[in-house]
């Protein structure tokens, strides 16, 4: 049987939306420690405010590098990352070159995986490594995970959720077969009730991005009560 904090356990609340206000984020925050997620994931600018908001709660800091289209250079991302350490962040959520992986520039991409992961580990935090998977092929989301195994990564996520479509149950499938049980599988985009959420559990992935966790974990504890979770 699952708990509730299972669930919980497997979410990053997500605070990425462009038009999110200070308050908001700062609501955001509360949210996360009342629900008891993993983390929040925030825009780089606000990492600081989260930092401050979750002290003196369990509840980690995440933010994105890179996003949403991963095409600044390994220099910027470098730098991005290392900022946000320093501001309190303790999961990076880097999203891979895209175009580079798409002109089969593997090795560019996987330099690039390496160094942030050098980054991360050296700060004693994860990095997660955003696939995209939108604009993949078949073989470039096996290519992705390889890749980003052979680099490091703690973790491979399907999409930032802002592409023409998030995480599908076939691609969390074939980026699970793929890496090896080292490397975590994280959901991005679509996971907005707890029937997704199981969906998502049972298809590989420990981790899922959410803006509707309020209304996962309700639901999770209702059917708890019951005697169905």
């Amino acid at each position: 049987m699952l708990t509730v904090q299972d669930i919980a356990d497997m979410i990053d609340h997500s605070l990425l939306r462009p038009e999110l206000t200070r308050e908001e984020i700062q609501a955001g925050c509360r949210v996360a420690q009342e629900q008891r997620c993993v983390s929040v994931c925030a825009r780089p600018a606000d990492v600081t405010l989260c930092a401050q908001e979750l002290a003196r709660s369990a509840v980690l800091v995440t933010t994105v590098v890179g996003f949403p289209h991963g095409s600044s250079t390994m220099a910027t991302k470098l730098f991005e990352a290392r900022a946000a350490l320093q501001d309190g962040a303790r999961e990076l959520d880097m999203v891979l070159n895209i175009g580079r992986l798409r002109s089969g520039e593997l090795e560019y991409v996987e330099e690039e995986i390496r160094a942030l992961v050098g980054a991360a580990h050296a700060a004693g935090a994860l990095l997660k490594v955003i696939l995209e998977n939108a604009y993949l092929s078949l073989d470039q989301k096996v290519s992705a995970c390889l890749i980003s195994e052979r680099a490091g990564a703690d973790f491979v996520k399907t999409s930032t959720g802002f592409a023409p479509s998030g995480s599908t149950l076939e691609d969390l499938r074939l980026m699970r077969a793929t890496c090896s049980p080292r490397v975590r599988i994280k959901a991005a985009g679509g996971v907005r009730t707890l029937d997704d959420a199981l969906a998502v559990r049972a298809a590989g992935a420990s981790r899922f991005g959410a803006t509707q966790t309020v209304a996962i974990l309700e639901e999770a504890r209702r059917r708890a009560a019951e005697g169905r979770l």
